[in-house]
């Protein structure tokens, strides 16, 4: 067995003389060499000696953090990308952005005009509700396609009054809209039948005329439905005009309301006879042009 014995006054002497060599003063003299003459002198301590160096070597850190931090030195880091680098990062991010809503919004266009030349419609994301209605509301709500039809036009016209200084309401839906072309209806609208249009019966090469003020954004032949040409108008508006003999205008045209844009045909696989098959479309949503046009006469 052993035993050690510790002498623990000499352990704390070896302390206090640890302390008593930080504290212990010195006299620092500057001396000119050639003439041993003394230039100055100032006392020091080890303490305060590391203290100083402590505070000098923070001082130095600081201005070598904030040197690279808030210069254009950072940017010689290997791995750090320069400020012009991230600029045009953040511009093309923003573009890109701009770029994604432009694509998404003319893709929900090329659907609306897919839609209208197949005549493909969808009501499943509509607003109209499919609750069932008792026997008293159903009677209420009979008439519930014209009211909407209704109100669309009549907002129509709203937007005509802020600019016409005339107050006859007629007079403005006639200026706005103009019917196509005037004939017997052959074959009228109907959504159950999928028929979202008014065939309109005419003579050969009769003039088709634009509804509306707008541009030609489909100008084509096409197997089914022959010569067909859609313009679009404010406010959502599409106009169709299908089974043409010949087409006046071209994709890209502006045409005025009333000017002439096609001739009356027999041309495509479901024409039965020469006839205007027109239609009306609001914001993707197929009306009954009746509701619009009165196409018994002038």
């Amino acid at each position: 067995m052993r035993i050690f014995v510790f002498n623990m006054a000499q352990e704390e002497n070896k302390g206090k003389r640890i302390l008593r060599k930080l504290l212990n003063p010195y006299l620092v003299m500057i001396i000119d060499e050639g003439t041993f003459e003394e230039q100055k002198q100032f006392r020091i301590s080890r303490l305060k000696l590391l203290f100083v160096g402590i505070f000098f070597i923070g001082i130095f850190s600081s201005l070598i953090f904030s040197t690279i931090a808030y210069t254009s030195l950072k940017e010689y880091i290997p791995g750090y990308d320069s400020s012009e680098l991230r600029k045009k990062a953040v511009k093309n991010l923003f573009q890109t952005d701009s770029l994604i809503t432009l694509y998404n919004q003319n893709i929900q266009y090329l659907n609306a005009v897919k839609a209208v030349l197949t005549e493909d419609l969808s009501f499943e994301d509509s607003d109209f509700s499919e609750e069932p209605l008792d026997n008293e509301r159903a009677e209420t709500t009979v008439f519930t396609e014209p009211i909407l039809e209704d109100s669309l036009l009549r907002a129509f016209v709203s937007q005509q009054d802020k600019y016409s200084p005339t107050t006859n309401e007629e007079s403005e839906i006639k200026t706005f809209l103009l019917p196509p072309a005037i004939g017997p209806i052959s074959q009228a609208f109907n959504i159950n039948d999928e028929h979202y249009a008014v065939d309109i019966v005419l003579e050969e090469s009769t003039p088709i005329k634009a509804i509306a003020d707008g541009r030609v954004i489909f100008s084509e032949w096409t197997a089914q439905t022959g010569y067909v040409i859609i313009m679009e108008h404010d406010f959502g508006l599409l106009s169709v005009y299908k089974h043409n003999a010949t087409l006046t205008k071209k994709q890209g045209d502006a045409v005025l309301a009333g000017e002439v844009i096609a001739t009356a045909g027999n041309t495509g696989e479901l024409s039965t006879g020469f006839h205007l098959h027109f239609e009306l479309w609001i914001d993707s949503y197929p009306m009954n042009p009746e509701n619009f046009f009165n196409f018994s006469k002038e």
